[in-house]
């Protein structure tokens, strides 16, 4: 198994990145929120997972070994592939993955694009505690815990300059995703209104 690359960002699309490690540029598919980390020409260390088919192997990149964890662990649910499991941590992060399915919270598990309700009543099911425990509560209150809107727009806003868009558009595109809601954007839906502003931006571009 390949456990981690490490080596320097020679492309960048909106599913996956090239890393090249020792002179073999690799393509590793990951999430909107993990590409945002990375920058052409600059050096990355990614966790990694390899997946076997008969006629293909694939590679997915996290930006922690607890990702990758997440990742693997989803798969063994049935009718969990790579590329669903991939689009759970898209839109989840990996404690609010553990929290939807601690509390059996459906409605977020149906969140991601391709999970019905019967699709998240099989992944309540057959994952139990195999996830584990989040590591914090989520803040309620406006105690030090609470999050600043602000901040949190703004960093969906420089991941996608990160990606390739200038400032105005991304705050356009970041602009649209979030009209008419006026809450803040909490830390664990920075990844799904990432996603969101990549939709709306991608167009023709796939």
């Amino acid at each position: 198994m390949i456990a981690s690359v490490h080596g320097t960002v020679l492309a960048l699309r909106l599913d996956a990145a090239v890393v090249e490690v020792g002179g073999v540029g690799l393509l590793l598919h990951a999430t909107p929120a993990t590409l945002a980390g990375l920058r052409v020409g600059q050096s990355a260390r990614l966790s990694t997972s390899l997946v076997v088919r008969e006629d293909a192997l694939t590679l997915y990149g996290f930006a922690d070994a607890d990702e990758r964890e997440v990742f693997e662990v989803v798969q063994t649910v049935s009718g969990v592939g790579p590329r669903l499991a991939l689009a759970m941590l898209a839109v989840h992060t990996p404690d609010a993955l553990r929290r939807a399915v601690a509390d059996e919270d459906l409605k977020a598990l149906e969140r991601v694009p391709g999970i019905g309700r019967k699709g998240a009543q099989r992944i309540v099911l057959e994952l139990g505690d195999r996830l584990g425990s989040p590591s914090a509560p989520v803040a309620t209150g406006g105690g030090a815990a609470a999050v600043d809107p602000g901040d949190r727009r703004d960093q969906v806003v420089e991941a996608l300059v990160g990606l390739g868009w200038n400032a105005r558009v991304a705050g356009d595109a970041v602009a649209t995703v979030l009209e008419g809601s006026e809450g803040p954007v909490a830390a664990d839906e920075v990844a799904g209104v990432l996603r969101a502003a990549l939709r709306t931006l991608g167009g023709g571009r796939g």
